[in-house]
């Protein structure tokens, strides 16, 4: 299993944390899927009325790995201050790197994603850029000091699923040693099997699980969805053609006049 700065993650599923019906559904998603990390917004943590105290206390219940993340900045200064933040309350390295440019699509501006990065990464900080496909700008988060890439599959929370599947190929074939999470827009576990037949390293997502009418048990076939995608990467899966070929031999076959 790939390692994501020195950690080696049990389950390739990685589950946000937003969006739930209730804090119970939230722990049995977590409980059933087995998901290795969970993604949290430093925007719950609250000033002096300590709001938020029970939900931060949950997450630290569950076991996993937990993800700051910058969700809804819109510079790069905001998006490093708030980084910097996580890292005081959540105590790790690690930070889901997100500075959107667009509203509508919550398309990430790459300008300053690659200026954010590097400046985190010079902080001490291990970068998860949610990013695009675009192989230039992936060189570029590598150049910064990143060592995961995160692209998009499609728009967040959009459920559209993989919008550009050849240039999600050509990122794996292209960064054949770096640890590859799609991030964002999936909204079926066949589109998470997928991700992992292309020789993806895990998934995350949030609003296909903590929107689904049963919340836990979508999060259990996301989870198994990944595993079978994995094992059949792993495979060694037959190439497509496009002739017919018999699966049952005609050596033998009578023939009858």
């Amino acid at each position: 299993m790939r390692e994501f700065y020195g950690t080696k993650l049990s389950n390739a599923l990685m589950l946000g944390t937003a969006q739930y019906p209730s804090p119970a559904i939230l722990a049995d998603a977590f409980k059933r899927s087995g998901a290795g990390v969970a993604t949290v917004s430093l925007r719950r943590e609250s000033g002096a009325d300590k709001e938020g105290q029970d939900f931060w206390a949950l997450i630290r219940k569950l076991g996993v790995h937990v993800l700051p993340n910058t969700a809804g900045c819109h510079t790069v200064k905001e998006a490093v201050t708030t980084a910097q933040m996580a890292r005081e309350v959540f105590g790790t390295a690690w930070i889901k790197l997100e500075v959107i440019g667009e509203e509508d699509t919550l398309h990430p501006d790459t300008f300053a994603l690659v200026e954010a990065a590097r400046i985190l990464s010079e902080d001490g900080f291990q970068v998860f850029p949610y990013t695009t496909d675009d192989l230039v700008v992936a060189e570029r988060l590598l150049r910064a000091g990143c060592e995961v890439l995160m692209p998009w599959g499609s728009p967040i929370g959009s459920g559209q699923g993989l919008n550009n599947v050849f240039g999600l190929r050509a990122m794996r074939a292209h960064f054949p040693d770096t640890p590859l999470v799609v991030d964002a827009g999936l909204g079926l576990p066949s589109q998470a099997a997928q991700v992992m037949e292309l020789g993806f390293d895990a998934v995350l997502l949030n609003t296909a699980v903590a929107k689904a009418g049963d919340p836990a048990a979508m999060a259990e076939a996301f989870s198994l969805a990944v595993n079978a995608g994995q094992l059949a990467a792993t495979a060694d899966p037959m190439e497509p053609r496009d002739m017919a070929a018999p699966s049952t031999p005609v050596i033998g076959k009578a023939f009858l006049s």
